[in-house]
């Protein structure tokens, strides 16, 4: 039996998503394919799957990307779908423990990517929303949305990097009691 849900994750909370993904593993319930806020699952063997997400440097679909995509899935993974630049994977549990990154220098490298992605974000949103803003006032033009939707986006964002940056600052004061 196969089951969609529709959930929306901010980028900046893909630990709680990939911690969501887990559960549903835990429950028997597999991710077999995602896209925009959707994700499908097929019955499985309860706690059979451990899931995994990255934000990769390319997309999938190029050269960089199916590289990559081919040395996860070498390492005993199975590439399971993506949404943009987000890859989602899946290892099976009785093949051992499943981790993208083997120390925390990786997953601060990581956070970094992710806090980049997010900045590009909200930088387009901001001047998108002031863009939009400005069209308004300048031409007396019709109440225009936009621009405090583009303006609440790009706070969210801010708002998100600052989260990341807080794990971010944790992982490097770990790495600085163990050097």
């Amino acid at each position: 039996m196969r089951k969609i849900v529709h959930k929306l994750f901010w980028v900046w909370e893909f630990e709680k998503e990939e911690k969501w993904l887990n559960e549903m593993a835990a429950k028997g319930l597999c991710l077999i394919a995602v896209g925009f806020c959707r994700y499908e699952f097929e019955e499985c063997e309860p706690g059979g799957y451990n899931i995994r997400l990255e934000l990769l440097d390319n997309l999938p679909r190029s050269a960089e990307g199916e590289s990559y995509l081919s040395f996860v899935e070498e390492m005993g993974a199975e590439y399971v779908g993506s949404y943009l630049r987000w890859a989602y994977f899946r290892k099976k549990t009785t093949d051992g423990t499943f981790d993208l990154f083997s120390d925390n220098t990786s997953r601060v490298n990581y956070l970094n990517r992710i806090m980049n992605f997010v900045l590009i974000i909200a930088a387009l949103n901001f001047f998108a929303g002031c863009y939009n803003l400005w069209v308004f006032f300048a031409y007396n033009s019709s109440i225009n949305i936009y621009g405090t939707v583009n303006l609440v986006l790009a706070l969210l964002s801010i708002y998100g990097w600052f989260r990341l940056n807080s794990t971010r600052n944790k992982l490097k004061k770990e790495n600085q009691v163990f050097e």
